[in-house]
């Protein structure tokens, strides 16, 4: 479990994370959603340590990350798998190097052993037949599946998702969402997603913290946000005519979204 302890950062004189608390948990799709600059973003970057909070604590399975030495940020980053919104794959590596590029740089494994993990990986997420291929050579859709194969690579404790369904299709972004949620169980990871994807939210949404202009917002999971009465959220996550009228039919159908 990771989580965030009365987190405050500001910049320029400007408080864009006002004192918030939030816990991820182990073995659980946690969304960080919120509308663009309400902080998600910093606080995302800021559990990463990619920012330094001003006040608060980051906790890592209780070890304190604003605490720790070199070192031992060294020792953790081992354990962290990310997923950037762009893929940011490396266009002159093929399928298979760009998976094998964190065993090389962080593992100690033999070559062979790194081509077992690599290849372990790509098969997960159904790309073993690509491995040869460089990524202008495949869809957007596998250019993700490619790069949520390289932050598995290393079998992080903790992985981190920024924008995964950015530019691809609706199709597409199930199958990332499922994938995610699925590796997540699997191997009982603690998986932190930031997004504007409201069909994620409702879809694996497991544990979901609103941010809203740099205060928490809201916490809940995709049953209670049909039931909940924050302003805020609603006008956030139904904005659109067809997700108001999702809301209402779970809502008038009675499904199982206990009240806030």
């Amino acid at each position: 479990m990771i989580e965030v302890k009365n987190v405050t950062k500001s910049f320029d004189g400007k408080t864009i994370l006002h004192d918030v608390s939030a816990k991820f948990y182990t073995g659980k799709t946690n969304l960080i959603i919120g509308q663009s600059g309400s902080g998600k973003t910093v606080l995302m970057k800021s559990i990463v340590g990619l920012v330094r909070p001003e006040i608060g604590e980051v906790l890592y399975d209780g070890r304190d990350f604003l605490k720790m030495t070199d070192g031992q940020i060294k020792d953790l980053r081992q354990e962290i798998g990310m997923l950037f919104q762009g893929s940011a794959l490396f266009d002159s590596e093929t399928v298979l190097g760009n998976v094998m590029f964190p065993l090389v740089m962080f593992s100690k494994m033999g070559k062979g052993e790194m081509l077992d993990r690599a290849r372990f990986c790509l098969e997960r997420v159904n790309l073993e037949s690509a491995e040869n291929k460089y990524p202008s050579e495949i869809s957007g859709g596998m250019q993700k599946r490619v790069a949520i194969a390289r932050a598995i690579a290393l079998n992080p404790k903790y992985l981190f998702c920024d924008e995964p369904n950015s530019g691809l299709d609706p199709k597409t972004s199930i199958l990332i969402d499922e994938l995610l949620h699925d590796i997540t169980h699997e191997y009982n990871i603690t998986t932190i997603i930031n997004t504007h994807d409201m069909n994620s939210v409702l879809g694996i949404g497991e544990n979901i913290v609103f941010i809203n202009k740099g205060h928490r917002g809201w916490v809940g999971d995709k049953q209670r946000i049909f039931k909940t009465s924050n302003e805020a959220l609603n006008d956030f996550v139904f904005a659109t005519r067809l997700f108001q009228e999702v809301k209402d039919y779970i809502v008038t159908h009675g499904q199982d979204a206990p009240p806030e």
